[in-house]
């Protein structure tokens, strides 16, 4: 069975999509820590990070690295922190989190709400930014 993620790229589960390639899919986190927190993955299976090919794995960086600046140049922080978990959905991701302190990216902290509009409004601005 597909993972989450999987049905997320293939359109049958909606998202606020940011930018993709051939290769790469990133979107807001529907259960963020702060405005504009995204999610950057592979478009191949893979429940692992460190389990994907080198390539794919480099080239996942590099393609996170333009969403960042996007998010970076939008959204109101100091930085946009990274962070890997990988417990939560069996797909290799890494999250982007707009961040002004450590504390921003402690995801015991409750998570943001935002409605439909406002995360539409924040997917565009940044999608927009993405160079």
């Amino acid at each position: 069975m597909s993972t989450l993620f999987s049905r997320i790229v293939s359109g049958e589960i909606p998202s606020y999509r940011i930018h993709e390639d051939e290769r790469y899919y990133a979107f807001l986190d529907i259960n963020p820590l702060a405005r504009g927190h995204t999610l950057v993955i592979p478009k191949v299976e893979t429940d692992y990070l460190f389990d994907l090919e080198d390539d794919v794995l480099g080239g996942m960086m590099v393609f996170a690295k333009k969403v960042a600046r996007a998010i970076d140049s939008t959204m109101d922080c100091k930085r946009v922190g990274l962070a890997v978990l990988g417990l939560e959905v069996p797909h290799a991701h890494i999250h982007l989190i707009p961040i002004n302190s450590l504390y921003d990216i402690e995801f015991s902290r409750p998570k943001l709400k935002f409605t439909e509009e406002e995360f539409r409004a924040t997917a565009s601005l940044i999608s927009a930014a993405v160079k």
